[in-house]
């Protein structure tokens, strides 16, 4: 499940796991994120920390304390990566962090990493 509101970054996240193989579920709209996922039961959540109108962040920390989705990985991806940002989002429950711009060796290095083999 890619979670990203720039048209343009989650059209590229989710090419890039459709090219290698993966399904995808893309969401826009922050306020869909936990209803989505509960719907779909993803292996891996895709999360933009800088979303209009509800933190990534707080979407983490959400979906960790939900029974349903505590257990799905989550991938945090931001362009504010500022000083002490890395620290906060794990500690919100992100099992893996990117800083944009995200290359795509990276980015899918990342994706194996965390999706159950």
């Amino acid at each position: 499940m890619v979670v990203e509101d720039n048209d343009l970054n989650r059209k590229l996240f989710c090419d890039v796991l459709r090219a290698n193989g993966f399904e995808v579920e893309p969401v826009a709209d922050g306020a869909k994120v936990l209803e989505t996922a509960r719907n779909v039961s993803p292996d891996l959540i895709i999360m933009d920390i800088q979303l209009g109108g509800v933190s990534g962040v707080d979407l983490i920390a959400a979906a960790k304390r939900d029974r349903a989705l505590c257990e799905i990985p989550v991938l945090a991806v931001t362009a504010f990566a500022a000083k002490g940002d890395e620290e906060r989002i794990r500690s919100a429950g992100a099992a893996g962090y990117l800083s944009k711009p995200v290359s795509i060796s990276p980015f899918m290095n990342a994706v194996r990493e965390l999706l159950p083999a």
